[in-house]
Order: structure tokens, then C-alpha cells, then sequence
């Protein structure tokens, strides 16, 4: 039956059931957003909204303001005291011209820390790290024009991992917009297909509202980025705010997934009931609802595959997991998926990097696709049964029904599981060793074995990337941080602070290969400025590993710039990791034997401050098992590597 004619009526919960952070949203339903970059006075209002507000009742907060309630302040202030009153405890900030008011006044504030960053882009990373790590919105601030630029690439890793994220820039005075002033940049209109929403304050009275908002966007339904655009004559102008202004988000509002229904999830039981090899494809989507999937896995009994963004949301470590599925996932995930007649696909998105060629993807499956974007529903791959609600409800929903039939909910699945079960033995995830050189699996393996697989992991992208989301075994949602769906180098170092910072109760390690390391390799000092204990785990191989594995696999090893190293002295390390720790004050040491390898990474996490261990590994390594693109199970390569010929 089509999923189209299994709609039936939807009706709303109560208010409780949705708290703030678990309100469900499909990002790509905002009315249309007005263009906010104008050639004329700026005298103009703008709204986000295409029909009249209606107000939403916030929460009574208790919150003590340092200004009496008629005594006007800038602009500036109004928006650090909003921020304050968000419960916003550290931003990471870079100031300018342009942004100058906002840091005066972050130097007013009692409660907000500011975690200067050595580059923008490294401040909007970082902030993504303290909300992936905390679950918190994540907080950065940048001057006009380049500083605002250098947010781009943050921006829109937000939007596709639905990172909760609110950045702020300051913008040069509204009579000047428009003029081509000095470092004057629309990034309104730069940012707008890579945002939730954005915002150009045009009136300062605005300002506690727009905060309001922002929040509230970034951090309802599915997450993502919201920026607001600040001119400087706005944070300079006097004002006595109202922080009572309501929100004007009726569009928004009426677009919220609702409450899901309860014919559709018993509908959803029946299959699971009705089949014989189910499995759960689990994406981010699942992070926030860690204890109801444990709990359905439980009552089910049914096989977890998880996406790159999902590990952690159920333990990487338990009989049931199948550890990750796509191109680079285990030979048994991709295996059961293959095999599988339900697919039960939760806070996914069918990813191209999962999925391979589509229409040979779970091809024998019935697939149920519930998610909290109705956009991503049926966009890649049409599911039998759709439910658009928020993962955290549909699972509440779901273990419910499901432990209210008790013993009349008959499903055995032990004989998939052991067909799975075999698959495990036969195909594991496996690595070779070549005398003394260290191979990179082997060294995340012991940081897992030494910390007991419970650090925050923080990487870059590429190689490295793909052979920590393998080899060390999450257990828990938010221990995982890597830019997935963008795959930004350069995001490891600082991903890092933001988790060191948000989390400072865990070990928090970046694994790093050399040329995402390079990208950000700045944000150095800011840990040691920041006087924060990360662990640096760098593969070195010299080159920019993935790209080598594709020349490898198809291009005849043709090396076409991904020589990271000095050409005219191959033979030496180049450059050296560890004079940029040491220019920064920070402890550091290299490893190139196998047999040294798990003293180093003791000694690294022994350490009280920051470190960088440099482990040299061999460029010829592969990342396996490795489906290619577009390809299906049946082209799965799991044997080979750069010292062969294909």
C-alpha cells in the first residue's frame, strides 16, 4: 500500500508533550523570507512573517538584569543581556569593526565567557562542537564582510547535520548598507539558502524578540542554524527593551509536525510482527531518544545499523549493533540491509554515502522512513509507511503499544541473528600490519582500549575520519563529532574546544589527519590560551589519504596534488607537527613503531594539559570494507591497498 493512502486524520497533543527542545519541524516549510539587504533609507521593518503574529506564552523565567527596567542601554547590551537570559553561559568570538559594541558589552556581562578563537571559521566550528557535544545551541559572534564570510562554511554544516546553531555578525551602519561600504557584506543573502532563517535587525527594538526567535528556531523541531545580521549604529542606539514582545512565528508554528498517530504506529508493529529479517537504520536523528531506542531494541529484538551521524545513539559495542552501514560500513550492516525485508529507517535522510545506487538499496524491504522534516520523507527513497513527528515521541509511541501486547506481540527473529551473527565472523572489520610501521586502525583501537571507549571523539575529514567512526566503539549519543553531510576539513581542532569547553567533565580527543589538522592547525593557541586538556591524535601520512585511495582504486595511482610533504626532501617528516605545538606552548611527541605506539597514547592521555601525539602511518593504507560510489552491496571491495595495482 502506498504511504500516500495511509494517512488518516492527525490531531494535536496537548502543549506539554512538545518541551522546547523536542518540538518537531520540517526545515524547508518557513514562508518565504524577504530580501533583508536594501539600496534605500533604512528605515524599514522587516518581518519574518507573511500574516499577522500571534503571541506564544514563553515560560515565566527568573532572571536579574543589571540595568534598572526603565534605564536605556545600547543596543549591544539589550542583545548580551537577551543572550543571558537564553541561559547562554560561553560564545566563541571574534571581534572587528564592526562587532566591537558586542564585545564591549560581553565584557559587561557577569555570566557569559567569551572563547576567543584565532580564525572565524574556527570559532563557528567550535561552536558546533559545544552543541553537538551538549545538546545546546551553540553561540558565535563575527565582524562585518570577511569575518561574516568566514562563517559560511560552519553555516551550512549546520544546516546539514542539524546542528542547533545561532551566529551573530555585525554589519556596517544601516545609512551605509547597500553603499559597497568597507568590509560591507549581504550576508543575509550569502547565507540564506544555508540557514534555518536569518534575521537583518533594522530596529533596536527588535532585538529582544529576534533572540527570542532565533532560539527557538535553532533548537525546535530539527535543529540547524539561525544568523542574525547587527548594524552598528543598531548596537550603539539607546533603547529600553521589551522582553515581553511575543515571538511572530505563526507560519512556522502551524507547520510543526504533529503528535504521531497512534493507527500508523500500530500499523508499524504489525510489519515488525509480519517480518522476518527486520533492521533499524538509525541516523541523527535518533541522538536525543538514546534510552527509547535502547528500550524498542529491547522489546524487539530487532538488528541496529547505524549512519556516520548516528553512532552512539545505540552502543556501538552490543550483540545487536552492526556498527555503520554506507560505503565505508561494515561488510554485516550493509549485508543486512541488503538482505532485509523491513527496513525500519529512523532519523535518516538516504544519504547518497549510505544508500549507493538507489533502487539497489534494500530492494527486498518494506521500509518505514519516520522522521521530523517532512522534506526528507520520500525525497531519496519512497518508504511503504511515512510518519512525520519527532523521533523521541514515535519511539515513546511505539515501546508503548508494543509492552502493552506483552505476550500477544509474537515475533522471532533468533535465526536472522544468527545469520547475522556468522556474517560478523566471517567478514570483521580487519587490518594488516607491515613490520614496525603503525597502521592508523590499530592506533584508534588502543585509544578506544585506553579510554575505555568513553572520550568525546572529535575528527577531521577523510581516512582518518572513516577509520574512527569503525574502530572505536561508541556507546552513548553526543560522543561522536565530525561534519558529516558537508565533510569540512579542517573541522576536528576546533570541534574539540567547543566539546572541551561544553563538556569539561570528559576526556575529549581529536583524531585528526595532517591536512584537515593544517586547515584550522591556528586554533592551537586557543587551547592553550583557553588553557583547555584535548588530545591530539594525528595520523600522519603525508597526503591527503581518501583522495590517494580514489587515485588508487581509479586513476592508476596517478598522484595528482595530494603530496602534502616537501617534494625535494621526501624523506623527512614535513611539516613538522611539532614545532606548531611548540610554538604554542604545547606538550607534544612523535611515534613511528608499532611497538612504541600504546606507551605514547598512554603517556598523551596521562598528561593534565593539552597534547598532540604525531603517529606516522604509511599512505598506503585503504579505508575497507568500501562500496563505490553509486555502487551496491554486491560491489563491496574488502581486500587491497595502495601497494597494489588496479
Amino acid at each position: 500500500m502506498a504511504a500516500t493512502a495511509l494517512k488518516p486524520k492527525i490531531t494535536s497533543p496537548p502543549p506539554s508533550l512538545f518541551p522546547k527542545s523536542q518540538r518537531p519541524f520540517s526545515r524547508l516549510t518557513l514562508p518565504i523570507k524577504p530580501s533583508s539587504h536594501f539600496r534605500r533609507p533604512a528605515t524599514l521593518r522587516i518581518s519574518n512573517v507573511l500574516s499577522k503574529p500571534t503571541p506564544v506564552e514563553a515560560p515565566p523565567q527568573q532572571f536579574i538584569s543589571r540595568f534598572s527596567s526603565d534605564e536605556p542601554r545600547k543596543g549591544s547590551d539589550v542583545l548580551v543581556e537577551a543572550l543571558e537570559r537564553e541561559g547562554v553561559k560561553h560564545v566563541f568570538a571574534y571581534p572587528g569593526g564592526a562587532s566591537m559594541e558586542i564585545h564591549q558589552a560581553l565584557t559587561r556581562s557577569q555570566t557569559i565567557e567569551n572563547i576567543l578563537p584565532r580564525h572565524e571559521q574556527g570559532g563557528i566550528f567550535a561552536a558546533e562542537g559545544y552543541a553537538r557535544a551538549t545538546g545546546r545551541p551553540g553561540i558565535c559572534i563575527a565582524t562585518s564582510g570577511p569575518g561574516a564570510t568566514n562563517l559560511v562554511s560552519g553555516l551550512a554544516d549546520a544546516l546539514l547535520d542539524s546542528t542547533p546553531l545561532v551566529a551573530i555578525t555585525g554589519q556596517v551602519p544601516r545609512r551605509m548598507i547597500g553603499t559597497d561600504a568597507f568590509q560591507e557584506t549581504p550576508i543575509v543573502e550569502v547565507t540564506r539558502s544555508i540557514t534555518k532563517h536569518n534575521y537583518l535587525v533594522l530596529n533596536v527594538e527588535d532585538i529582544p524578540r529576534i533572540v527570542k526567535e532565533a532560539f527557538f528556531l535553532a533548537t525546535s523541531g530539527r535543529p540547524g542554524p539561525v544568523l542574525i545580521d547587527i548594524p552598528k549604529d543598531i548596537q550603539q542606539q539607546l533603547v529600553v527593551p521589551d522582553w515581553d514582545q511575543p515571538m511572530r512565528l505563526p507560519g512556522y508554528l502551524s507547520r510543526l509536525p504533529k503528535f504521531p498517530n497512534l493507527g500508523l504506529l500500530e500499523q508499524i508493529v504489525r510489519l515488525i510482527s509480519e517480518s522476518k529479517k527486520p533492521v533499524l537504520y538509525v541516523g541523527g536523528g535518533c541522538l536525543t531518544s538514546g534510552d527509547e531506542l535502547k528500550r524498542f531494541v529491547e522489546l524487539t529484538g530487532i538488528p541496529v545499523a547505524s549512519t556516520l551521524m548516528g553512532l552512539g545513539a545505540y552502543p556501538c559495542s552490543d550483540d545487536l549493533s552492526l556498527q555503520m552501514l554506507g560505503m565505508h560500513g561494515t561488510v554485516y550492516a550493509n549485508y543486512a540491509v541488503d538482505k532485509s525485508d523491513l527496513l525500519l529507517a529512523f532519523g535518516v535522510r538516504f544519504d547518497d554515502r549510505v544508500t549507493g545506487k538507489l533502487e539497489a538499496f534494500a530492494s527486498r524491504a518494506k521500509i518505514v522512513h519516520i522522521d521530523i522534516d517532512s522534506a526528507e520523507i520520500g525525497k531519496n527513497k519512497t518508504p511503504h509507511v511515512s510518519v512525520c513527528t519527532d523521533m523521541k515521541l514515535a519511539l515513546e509511541g511505539l515501546n508503548k503499544i508494543l509492552e502493552n501486547k506483552g505476550g500477544s506481540f509474537k515475533a522471532d527473529f533468533s535465526s536472522w541473528r544468527e545469520e547475522l551473527m556468522e556474517q560478523k565472523k566471517n567478514n570483521p572489520l580487519a587490518f594488516k600490519t607491515f613490520g614496525e610501521a603503525i597502521p592508523p586502525q590499530y592506533a584508534i583501537q588502543v585509544l578506544d582500549e585506553l579510554t575505555n571507549g568513553e572520550a568525546i571523539i572529535s575528527t577531521g575529514v577523510g581516512q582518518h575520519q572513516m577509520w574512527a567512526a569503525q574502530y572505536y566503539k561508541y556507546n552513548r549519543p553526543r560522543q561522536w563529532l565530525t561534519s558529516g553531510g558537508l565533510g569540512a576539513m579542517g573541522f576536528g581542532l576546533p570541534a574539540a574546544i567547543g566539546a572541551a569547553v561544553g563538556r569539561p567533565d570528559c576526556v575529549v580527543v581529536d583524531i585528526d589527519g595532517d591536512g584537515s589538522f593544517m586547515m584550522n592547525v591556528q586554533e592551537l593557541a586557543t587551547i592553550r590560551a583557553s588553557k583547555l586538556p584535548i588530545k591530539i591524535l594525528l595520523l600522519n601520512n603525508q597526503h591527503l589519504g581518501m583522495v590517494v585511495q580514489w587515485e588508487d582504486r581509479f586513476y592508476k595511482a596517478n598522484r595528482a596534488h595530494t603530496y602534502l610533504g616537501d617534494p625535494a626532501n621526501e624523506s623527512e617528516i614535513f611539516p613538522n607537527m611539532l614545532k606548531f605545538a611548540e610554538a604554542c606552548n604545547i606538550e607534544a611527541a612523535r611515534v613511528t613503531k608499532v611497538g612504541d605506539l600504546k606507551a605514547a597514547i598512554q603517556k598523551m592521555l596521562d598528561y593534565p594539559g593539552p597534547y598532540l601525539l604525531d603517529v606516522i602511518v604509511p599512505h598506503q593504507e585503504h579505508v575497507l570494507p568500501m562500496i563505490p560510489s553509486g555502487g551496491a552491496f554486491k560491489d563491496v571491495i574488502t581486500e587491497g591497498d595502495g601497494r597494489s595495482s588496479y
